[in-house]
């Protein structure tokens, strides 16, 4: 099932409202279930990392999770559609 344009509008809307810190975290505790945010915030470290240039198997290790998933998110930091480098470089990380 395709959802509609707009939602994904609506959605990219919201985030935009978001103006620091403490909303982007009433949002998110509200939106996502606490697994998805965890997925998040370890997908944010793993890019982090990635990008610093650290190795995907010191990467895995240290944050508990598999080589695929390592792998995945470099595929995306290298191919995705920018947003990861976009947010790292606006972030200076």
């Amino acid at each position: 099932m395709t959802l509609p344009d707009r939602y994904y509008k609506e959605l990219y809307e919201l985030l935009c409202a978001v103006k620091n810190a403490k909303e982007a975290k009433m949002l998110l505790q509200d939106l996502l279930t606490p697994q998805e945010l965890d997925s998040l915030a370890e997908r944010w470290q793993e890019v982090q990392a990635l990008a610093k240039g650290e190795a995907q198997r010191s990467i895995a290790k240290r944050l508990g999770i598999s080589i695929s998933k390592i792998t995945r998110g470099s595929r995306v930091l290298k191919n995705g559609n920018g947003g990861f480098g976009y947010f790292l470089r606006k972030m200076k990380k």
